[in-house]
């Protein structure tokens, strides 16, 4: 089973450890694509502030954020657990797991990142700015360019595991998942009950619930090598779930509802 999470634009900013190892993070075949993104990021914050800022869509008030990334390649790097700092992540709580749950959770959990296409929560990144919205110059948009990349060198996790997926809209473009897996991918959203008893979409409390569900499966005991078998645990942990079979996705979707 591979989760597959958003990243958070909260960040981190790690203040001691080595900088950025390339080579050492997971997924290796994605090393020249995650080198390319950065060259590009840390040349367009080096450069004109007032075009670096509109570029990445940040106001005046976030020029240090130009700085950071800027200094990627020498900056400290802590875990992507430790950095990434969200409401998602708040919820998910990896750094409070004990060994063995972490080591399920490193095993079973991929981020997605602007940056680095695809993460494990223990790789070591420094904190940086980018959204997948960005257009960086020769480059193009950046979740393009990591979807080309993602479908022409795919993972073998995101091929062979049963995939949860908790991403949002952007990051889901990075790599949307194929047609033809019903049996081995399902997609998270969040439900409340409206006034009418029909299901609305949640906001505020989508995030930390995604993270808090996540956390569940994460540290699972169990095997979970279906959609079916991810509902009936979930339920059996408390939840309120269904399980739909949604067309326009191609795949099962799981309804949790709040």
């Amino acid at each position: 089973m591979l989760l597959l999470l958003p990243p958070s634009e909260g960040k981190l900013a790690p203040t001691n450890g080595d900088p950025l190892d390339l080579p050492e993070l997971s997924f290796h075949e994605l090393t020249t694509t995650r080198r390319q993104v950065i060259r590009e990021l840390i040349k367009l914050s080096s450069g004109g502030q007032k075009r670096a800022l509109l570029v990445l869509g940040l106001s005046g008030g976030q020029v240090a954020e130009l700085a950071a990334n800027s200094e990627l390649e020498t900056a400290p790097a802590a875990p992507a657990r430790e950095v990434y700092s969200g409401v998602l992540f708040e919820a998910l709580r990896l750094n409070e797991l004990n060994a063995d749950d972490a080591q399920l959770a490193t095993e079973r959990i991929a981020i997605t990142s602007s940056l680095f296409g695809l993460l494990r929560p223990g790789d070591l990144i420094p904190t940086y700015r980018l959204s997948g919205s960005v257009t960086l110059p020769r480059i193009g948009k950046v979740s393009a360019h990591w979807r080309k990349a993602l479908t022409r060198t795919t993972p073998d996790a995101l091929e062979d595991e049963l995939i949860v997926d908790f991403r949002s809209g952007t990051y889901v473009s990075f790599w949307p998942i194929p047609k033809g897996r019903e049996d081995s991918a399902l997609t998270v959203k969040i439900w409340q009950q409206g006034a009418n008893g029909a299901k609305t979409a949640v906001s505020h409390h989508n995030k930390a619930t995604k993270g808090k569900l996540a956390r569940a499966l994460a540290v699972a005991r169990e095997d979970l090598r279906s959609p079916a078998e991810v509902a009936e645990y979930a339920r059996g942990s408390g939840w309120d779930v269904s399980l739909e079979h949604d067309a326009k996705l191609g795949h099962a979707r799981l309804d949790v509802l709040i």
